[in-house]
C-alpha cells in the first residue's frame, strides 16, 4: 500500500480566503474552471509522489525537525498560468522577500536527500493553484483581473497526503511543523 505525499508550507486562513475569493471572481461561471477550496491552498516544497507507508513516519520526523524555523516573509506576485503555452492551472506567484523560503526548500531537500530521495532538477518556482482548467476544457483567453496584492503568513511545514479520484484531490495534513514569529 502507499499514500501519495508532499511536503507544503500552509498559510493563514484568511490568507486563503483572500485568494479564493479571487479566484472565484476571476474565474466566475465558466464551467471549464475548477476552485481549489481554500482549505487546499498551499504552497509545495516536495512533491514526493506515491511513497510506502512505511516511509510516512520517518517523513513525520523529518517535517517535525523543521519546528520552530522562523516564517518566510512571503508576498503575492501577480497571477500565473502553468504550463503556459498550454495553461491549465491557474496560480498566484509568490515572492520570497528576503530568501528564506529558498532556504527552505534547500533544507527540506537536503534532508530528504539524506532518506534517499533524488532533488528535483527544475528551478523551484514558488506559486499557489487556485484554480484548474477541468479536463477536455481549455483555458478562458480573457484577461485576468489582477491578482490581490498582499503579504501573505506562513503558518508552518506539513507533510500532505494527497487522495485523488472522486473530484478534485483532497489533502490530509499527517505532520505538522509550525513556524516561529520572530524574525
Amino acid at each position: 500500500m502507499s499514500a501519495r505525499l508532499f511536503l507544503a508550507v500552509e498559510l493563514a486562513e484568511d490568507d486563503r480566503e483572500a485568494l479564493h475569493g479571487w479566484a472565484e471572481s476571476v474565474v466566475g461561471a465558466d464551467r471549464g474552471m475548477r476552485v481549489v477550496a481554500p482549505a487546499q491552498v498551499h504552497l509545495t516544497l516536495a512533491f514526493l509522489g506515491h511513497r510506502g507507508l512505511d516511509e510516512v513516519e520517518p517523513l513525520g520526523a523529518l517535517v517535525e525537525g523543521f519546528a520552530g524555523t522562523p516564517a518566510p516573509a512571503l508576498r503575492t506576485a501577480g497571477a500565473l498560468w502553468l504550463s503556459p503555452r498550454k495553461p491549465h492551472v491557474l496560480t498566484v506567484a509568490v515572492q520570497d522577500a528576503g530568501g528564506r523560503l529558498a532556504g527552505l526548500h534547500d533544507g527540506v531537500w537536503t534532508a530528504l536527500e539524506e532518506l534517499g530521495f533524488e532533488r528535483e532538477r527544475r528551478a523551484y518556482r514558488p506559486h499557489l493553484t487556485v484554480a484548474r482548467v477541468r479536463h477536455g476544457w481549455t483555458a478562458p483567453g480573457t484577461r485576468l483581473a489582477p491578482a490581490p496584492e498582499r503579504a501573505l503568513t506562513p503558518t508552518g511545514l506539513t507533510l500532505m497526503r494527497s487522495w485523488l479520484g472522486g473530484g478534485p484531490a483532497r489533502y490530509e495534513a499527517l505532520t505538522r511543523a509550525a513556524f516561529s514569529a520572530g524574525s
